[in-house]
């Protein structure tokens, strides 16, 4: 069996290993207030070109979602997100369990739309009721999206004229961050993520770490007493030096960069096999994740050697399925992978 079931399969990079293994019988304090986790900070803070931001080490994407919405927005407040999004479609009603409403657009291949925003705003403001309605104070995106598409440089620049527009932040979930900064089609730089956001995480769970997020407020913009949330939210890790080892080694010569390059090189490889075999894609990605349409009889012959993630059903005799790579995937693993196909 060959897996592609998705980009945190293995366990962490080499790398990350070999320095959780040397800093091991270091005495650190707790909490993120260690050595490793400052200088993490630092790395990121320059390399996303923030000045005025902080950083925050989350244990998991869901406590990280859930913690940035509840925290920045008001108790009269929703977040606006694509209907696709990963906190409408996969979170398990996390935010909705914060007393958040998530207001959901139109979602296209993934990814929302100012225009629609806009729309969705402007309908709320014209309402005369709208007191009695939860009221828009945040649009949330992921960059890739859940279906691997990017944004562009202007339709990033568009949502955020929506959201100072109507008085709303931007959170960009970048769970998968690495895959689209570095895919070979985008115009989108970290720092372009970090000037045009409120906040953003870097992910490392699915970019090559153990567990953990790096959320970057990059405004001077920090929720008060954020720490004493993320406790409340039972997702402050005590020996905080687990995340902050991670993402100091991921941000050491440019590793994080490179690994998710490679990944990205590797579905290119992928694709290409794919294409060989006449397989059908659902959907075009420019990074790590490609979904493939599949007959349901040749999904279940190839789900015998292949571990794959499920995706939806698109009619009763076809599955779409998606297949992820990462750091550790090899080009021995799809030429194996091609002698199924």
């Amino acid at each position: 069996m060959i897996s592609f079931e998705s980009d945190y399969i293995t366990g962490c990079h080499p790398e990350i290993l070999k320095k959780l293994a040397e800093t091991n019988l270091e005495a650190l304090s707790g909490y993120g207030s260690d050595k490793y986790s400052e200088s993490a900070s630092k790395k990121i803070l320059e390399a996303a070109g923030v000045t005025d931001g902080a950083v925050f080490f989350i244990s998991g994407g869901t406590q990280t979602n859930q913690l940035i919405i509840s925290t920045m927005l008001q108790e009269y407040q929703g977040v606006v997100a694509a209907e696709t999004g990963h906190v409408a479609a996969h979170e398990a009603g996390a935010i909705e369990y914060t007393g958040h409403e998530v207001l959901t657009v139109p979602g296209y291949d993934g990814k929302l739309k100012a225009s629609d925003v806009k729309k969705f705003a402007d309908t709320f403001y014209n309402d005369a009721n709208h007191e009695h309605m939860v009221f828009p104070g945040m649009v949330y995106i992921s960059h890739p999206t859940e279906y691997g598409t990017l944004y562009t440089l202007d339709e990033l620049k568009a949502i955020r004229k929506v959201c100072d527009e109507f008085d709303m932040s931007l959170f960009i979930d970048g769970a998968r961050l690495g895959y689209g900064l570095m895919s070979f089609d985008t115009d989108v730089s970290l720092k372009d993520i970090a000037k045009l956001s409120d906040v953003f995480y870097v992910g490392g769970t699915k970019v090559g770490a153990l567990c953990g997020e790096a959320v970057v407020f990059t405004h001077g913009n920090t929720p008060v007493h954020f720490v004493n949330r993320i406790k409340r939210h039972g997702a402050l890790l005590a020996k905080g030096r687990l995340c902050g080892i991670q993402f100091d080694t991921l941000f050491t010569d440019d590793l994080y960069f490179n690994i998710s390059r490679h990944a990205i090189e590797m579905a290119e490889l992928l694709k290409e096999a794919l294409k060989e075999k006449g397989y059908k894609f659902y959907i075009d990605s420019p990074t790590n994740q490609q979904f493939v349409v599949l007959d349901d009889s040749k999904y279940e012959e190839l789900s015998k050697n292949v571990a794959m993630s499920f995706w939806e059903k698109p009619d009763e005799s076809h599955t779409v399925v998606r297949l992820a790579t990462c750091w550790s995937t090899t080009k021995e693993d799809i030429e194996t992978l091609k002698t199924y196909l």
